[in-house]
């Protein structure tokens, strides 16, 4: 303990002629109050009576510090300095208005952090600290015009401990209504955040409650995007509804949501990752600001809460931890909302996709054509709604057919948007065009233009003599048709040049073959022949070969439909899955029993 300097010893006034009275009475008051500022309020009013005193005053920490000097750790990683500062909670004066507290009070007992006496001419201080369980609490400072007695800093003590046990539990007693005023909001929220589903609702009901409770300003939630490392929220302008989406690292809440920390910001205009565009666009000032992850069960990162402008000061780690105990509950909000939102977008996907391959089944022959001579069948199968595998029969003229088969690059719905663009182009350049060669040029520079090399196609174009067993084709870039001849021979239809789509002023060769009674023509997309077994055999053009020569006995429908179901049974369990389309054209004899010459 330092010296007390001292001039004169001067008798406590009355109030302290029976100090233990005094102290006793002191303690049956305090005793019976339980709230902190009226507890401090009656001990500098005892303090003002025990010591003759002009003036008595209580600072205490705001939040209480172990230490004179804190360096929490911040959410960026950095450290940063705090000097915790005494706050003056209650001053009593023995008459009158109360002089103005000495100015460096607070800051002699951070340095000193030990009582402390100074006795001068002039005006004649009291320092004591009041130290709490676990951390220190505050001082108690005591003005007089007189020198304190040599007994002043007992008495200090005793009242210093006193002050610290009442306050302590007065401390204790707050921080429990606190806590259960806390859970009974937990409740509450939880019970308004499950009360809808709807994803926009939702996160406006946890920015108030966010809000309300903080004393936030304004504030905004996001919802994570893992997937796509971003981060997205719902926009509400009028009636219309805006998904706004921030990249991972974009801004502070997108910062946030690629550390998965807490970020408290005192000043955003200090902060290099805070985007100043929408104060200077609205004239809002942005100050403070408090930005955290908001955890599932398992502590993955549903969501993101950011709150500006705290009414009352700075955000604190306070703040943190209460949002932190609401995090759990807004973590599950947001997921059931979320995956009610998903459910109700692919209900509406799957009624659109549905809607769709019932109008691309629309584009499709009903049925091959019926053909004196021919036995023609087909077989479709796409793996998805909607595919990219096209096939059509086009008569033009009596005794003339144009087959086609196509398979448009990638699988799904943008495939068979390509898919329809094919069907409504070939269809008009046949109306006005009859060399194969043209239509197959024509084809590919709109293909083109329309697609922007984005997508390209494969295609087959068979133009049959369906009088005299003629086959004129062009094969672009397609899986090579089979003739299996009666014979036993097998050929394949090669000639013709690149896939539609792919590059301007592309020519094409055609190639001809005679079709006799007994032979068959298969057309199919490399879904027949790439499908593959468990080992990743594929099914192969040998074997389709083969196993239509298996079933050549049936009908052209019987067989199509025999080498699909092998093709199936083939690459069960298999990884390669796409859409499927066989063609069968079986020439049965041609007109008046001609064989062609």
């Amino acid at each position: 303990m330092p010296s007390v300097t001292t001039k004169t010893s001067v008798p406590v006034r009355t109030a302290a002629e029976r100090p233990i009275d005094s102290i006793a009475q002191m303690m049956e008051t305090l005793t019976s109050c339980a709230d902190g500022a009226e507890i401090a309020a009656r001990l500098t009013k005892a303090l003002v009576e025990h010591f003759g005193a002009e003036l008595a005053e209580i600072w205490l920490f705001p939040v209480a510090a172990k230490s004179n000097n804190a360096a929490p750790e911040s959410a960026t990683g950095t450290v940063r300095l705090i000097i915790p500062k005494v706050e003056r909670v209650a001053a009593s004066a023995s008459s009158g208005d109360a002089p103005p507290p000495d100015a460096m009070a607070g800051s002699r007992w951070m340095l000193a952090h030990e009582p402390f006496i100074e006795n001068s001419d002039g005006r004649h201080l009291l320092l004591y600290p009041i130290a709490g369980r676990e951390t220190p609490l505050g001082v108690l400072t005591v003005y007089r015009t007189d020198t304190f007695p040599q007994a002043a800093l007992e008495w200090a003590r005793l009242f210093a401990g006193i002050a610290a046990s009442t306050l302590d539990t007065a401390r204790v007693l707050q921080e429990n209504r606190k806590i259960i005023s806390q859970l009974q909001f937990i409740v509450e929220a939880s019970q308004v955040l499950n009360s809808t589903l709807d994803l926009a609702e939702l996160l406006d009901l946890i920015m108030k409650l966010a809000r309300r409770e903080i004393g936030a300003d304004r504030g905004t939630v996001y919802i994570v995007d893992h997937e796509h490392r971003q981060i997205w929220t719902i926009l509400a302008q009028g009636l219309e509804q805006t998904e706004i989406r921030l990249n991972f690292g974009q801004g502070v809440a997108g910062f946030v949501a690629e550390t998965e920390k807490t970020l408290i910001v005192d000043d955003a205009y200090t902060f290099d990752r805070f985007d100043r565009s929408f104060d200077d666009k609205t004239g809002y000032r942005t100050r403070s600001i408090l930005c955290l992850p908001i955890r599932n069960r398992n502590g993955g990162v549903a969501g993101i809460l950011q709150l500006f402008n705290k009414f009352s000061g700075p955000f604190t780690r306070e703040d943190e931890e209460f949002l932190n105990k609401m995090s759990l509950h807004m973590a599950l909000a947001l997921e059931n909302a979320r995956l009610h939102r998903e459910m109700v977008e692919k209900k509406r996907l799957e009624r659109e996709l549905q809607l769709a391959r019932g109008i691309q089944r629309n584009l499709l022959p009903e049925a091959p054509p019926v053909v004196p001579g021919y036995e023609i069948a087909v077989s479709n199968e796409p793996c998805f709604e909607v595919g990219g595998d096209y096939y059509d029969f086009l008569s033009l003229g009596p005794n003339t057919l144009l087959l086609v088969i196509a398979d448009v690059e990638g699988k799904g719905v943008s495939s068979a948007m390509v898919m329809s663009n094919l069907q409504a182009t070939l269809r008009a350049l046949v109306m006005h065009l009859h060399s194969l060669e043209v239509i197959t040029l024509s084809l590919n520079e709109m293909i083109l233009a329309d697609t922007r090399s984005g997508k390209f196609l494969s295609c087959f174009l068979g133009l049959v003599d369906t009088a005299r067993g003629g086959l004129h084709y062009i094969n672009a870039g397609h899986v090579p048709p089979l003739v299996l001849r009666k014979n036993g021979e097998t050929q394949s239809l090669e000639a013709g040049g690149m896939p539609i789509g792919l590059f301007p002023s592309v020519e094409y060769e055609r190639g001809s073959v005679k079709l006799h009674p007994g032979d068959m023509l298969l057309c199919c997309t490399d879904g027949i022949g790439e499908a593959a077994d468990v080992n990743g055999d594929e099914f192969g053009a040998e074997r389709l070969a083969s196993t239509a020569r298996k079933y050549q006995h049936l009908s052209a429908a019987e067989m199509c439909q025999e080498v699909v179901r092998e093709v199936g049974e083939y690459s069960r369990g298999g990884p390669h899955i796409d859409d499927k389309v066989l063609m069968v054209v079986k020439v049965l004899e041609l007109p008046g029993g001609e064989e062609p010459s």
